[in-house]
């Protein structure tokens, strides 16, 4: 065979691949419109029967030179892309998805503004247990310039024998000395029957880990017009996570902050394991802001500031912790509370890696 042969030959491959390539693109122009069809009448994306129907066709008609196997393999492989295409199209489906919204979702609670490049604080003790206790905690973390209190007035506990919160008398407090000292506050709410009531009273509805695929809770979450803070569950993936976001926006409200508080591991040193590339991925998959609680994450107030710090590295827009006049006596989590001027401490370091970190970050 002379070299004008190959050519030829060489020519008759390249327009065989050229037609190959138009066929497999019409092939998967069909398959999106199938899988948009099964995404809404909630069918299931893989059906077996129907692929093993199209291999037996297909291996029906093989003429050769390929065996039946060698057939079967490359169109099994063709299957599998295809499936991950309607699957990625069932991403691209989402409300919360980077690639539904490219440009990042700021959030504005009063003074504090999420989502921009800036850094929030969330701060304040872990349940409500009176006025001065909250308006204690409330004077120092003005005194910072931080503009969100935290505090629990519901709290969903592990024993029904521990303080479950003063309820619509810890909402009170919190609103009070929010008007007092000019706080924007964020609480969670368990019951969805307590939403309506408790945007009277809070700047920011949190569903607590404990909830997060609360899904009826998440619905009337959708429904108001308050920032939520979702907090990720204690043994959800990603996926799920970003999933329980969707039945928040999917019901009109998109002003929603992602917080990763740790997930539960066999690691027994910390409260939780603190997921820290949770941070980066969420930030990439979706384009809502994304906060850290270094409390519940490590349940030890000695890892605080080193776990904050990796936050602030790592590129979350915010950092929740916990702060108490006296966590000895705290009725809750007393081993992973602040005290005040452990929390003074906290934040002169923290905002000296602030002050070096964000600045750079911004030029980069």
């Amino acid at each position: 065979m002379g070299k004008f042969d190959m050519d030829q030959l060489r020519k008759q491959m390249d327009d065989v691949n050229l037609k190959l390539l138009e066929l497999i693109n019409e092939r998967a122009t069909v398959v999106q419109k199938i899988g948009e069809i099964k995404s809404k009448q909630s069918m299931n994306r893989f059906d077996p029967v129907r692929e093993r129907d199209m291999i037996d066709k297909i291996i029906s008609n093989n003429h050769g030179p390929f065996e039946n196997s060698t057939i079967e393999h490359i169109f099994k492989e063709i299957f599998k892309a295809s499936l991950e295409l309607q699957e990625d199209d069932h991403r691209k489906a989402l409300l919360v998805s980077r690639k539904k919204q490219p440009q990042n979702t700021v959030i504005s609670i009063k003074d504090a503004v999420i989502g921009n490049g800036n850094l929030e604080y969330v701060m304040g003790p872990c349940s409500v247990e009176s006025y001065e206790q909250v308006a204690q905690v409330a004077e120092a973390v003005k005194s910072r310039g931080i503009k969100l209190l935290r505090g629990g007035a519901f709290k969903p506990r592990t024993s029904p024998y521990d303080f479950q919160g003063l309820g619509l008398e810890g909402l009170e407090i919190l609103k009070r000395v929010s008007d007092e000292y000019d706080l924007a506050v964020i609480s969670e709410i368990v019951n969805p029957a307590h939403i309506e009531m408790a945007v009277d009273y809070v700047d920011v509805i949190q569903i607590g880990a404990r909830n997060m695929q609360n899904f009826e809770l998440l619905k009337a979450a959708g429904e108001v017009d308050k920032p939520i803070l979702l907090k990720r569950g204690l043994s959800a993936t990603i996926s799920e996570f970003i999933n329980a976001a969707e039945y928040i926006i999917s019901r009109g409200n998109g002003n929603i902050i992602l917080c990763e508080r740790g997930i539960r591991t066999y690691e027994k040193a910390t409260r939780n394991t603190l997921d820290i590339s949770a941070v980066p991925i969420l930030k990439q998959e979706t384009h809502l802001p994304v906060m850290v609680d270094v409390t519940h994450s490590t349940g030890r107030r000695d890892l605080l500031l080193p776990t904050a710090k990796a936050a602030l590295a790592i590129g979350a827009d915010g950092i929740m912790a916990e702060v108490h006049p006296d966590p000895a006596v705290a009725l809750s989590d007393s081993a992973q509370q602040m005290d005040i001027p452990m929390f003074h401490s906290f934040m002169d370091e923290i905002t000296q890696l602030q002050n070096r970190i964000l600045p750079a970050a911004k030029l980069s």
